[in-house]
């Protein structure tokens, strides 16, 4: 009889842990099934929300700003405008991711974010890790300096010798430094904002930039000049292009390029224009 109800209570316990194995899996199932539903239907977009006016951030929706995700702030520039664009293009609800600069990429290949739309370079270092869409953006590289300073009237790049530069880490500005002879190259920044702090206090006599990042800065701070050159940096079309970044494989690329492709270059300077002119005077 023991031995009965022992085999009993065996089969017993055995029967319920299978139950409740395949009601585990039906749960991680529907789980997964759900979240795969909702990825479906939103675009997600990974920018810093740091560097005006392609991107910054602000405390209210005005001028078209996006509330970012896990944020009380809002995002706005050139970039949101572009990401709206593809959303809507794509037939998506556009949430905005905020992301640092160097987790841009990891966030990307993780699937944390769909694209990355942050005033990005299509170089053929990035193009080894993930793929481009069509330009949606094209700009020179320039100057930031204090306004009536030593380097405000220079017209060559060489003009900075001896100079305190940098740029952010890990991008193409900062390499193209070691084209000025005799510079005295800076420790790369996070970030634009750390930049223009450094750059009001004296710690660095400037930083290389894009245009609008420039026109922005000497914008928001009346201390600031942009330099441009006749004489300027050596650099490649992809270096001064910028594309969304997507995963490799993405099958939405070909639908993104048409989308881009509709927004004409008067719109895009357009665009421009309206972020330019409605930057947080904070950033």
């Amino acid at each position: 009889m023991k031995n009965k109800l022992l085999i009993f209570l065996v089969l017993s316990f055995s029967a319920m842990i299978l139950l409740a194995g395949c009601g585990n899996k039906e749960e991680a199932a529907d789980s997964e099934n759900a979240g795969a539903a909702n990825n479906a239907d939103t675009f997600k977009v990974g920018l810093e929300a740091g560097y005006p006016p392609f991107n910054w951030t602000q405390t209210d929706n005005s001028n078209g700003a996006v509330k970012m995700e896990g944020s009380a702030e809002f995002a706005g520039g050139y970039d949101v405008e572009i990401a709206k664009r593809l959303a809507e293009g794509l037939g998506k609800e556009l949430v905005i991711v905020k992301t640092e600069w160097d987790g841009l990429v990891p966030a990307l290949n993780s699937g944390k974010i769909d694209a990355i739309i942050a005033g990005m370079s299509p170089t053929e270092e990035r193009k080894k890790s993930i793929d481009f869409t069509d330009n949606y953006y094209k700009s020179n590289l320039v100057m930031v300096v204090k306004k009536g300073g030593d380097f405000e009237k220079a017209s060559s790049i060489q003009d900075f010798k001896g100079a305190k530069i940098t740029a952010q880490l890990n991008t193409f500005h900062y390499s193209v430094i070691g084209q000025i002879k005799g510079v005295d190259k800076q420790p790369a920044m996070d970030n634009f904002p750390a930049m223009r702090v450094a750059l009001e206090s004296g710690v660095i006599d400037g930083y290389v930039s894009e245009r609008p990042e420039a026109v922005s800065a000497s914008a928001a701070n009346p201390n600031f000049a942009m330099v441009e050159f006749k004489d300027g940096f050596r650099t490649s079309d992809d270096d001064t292009a910028i594309a969304v970044g997507v995963k490799k494989g993405n099958e939405d690329i070909e639908k993104m390029n048409k989308i881009l492709a509709g927004i004409s270059e008067e719109e895009r300077s357009s665009i421009m224009d309206e972020a330019i002119k409605n930057q947080p005077a904070a950033q």
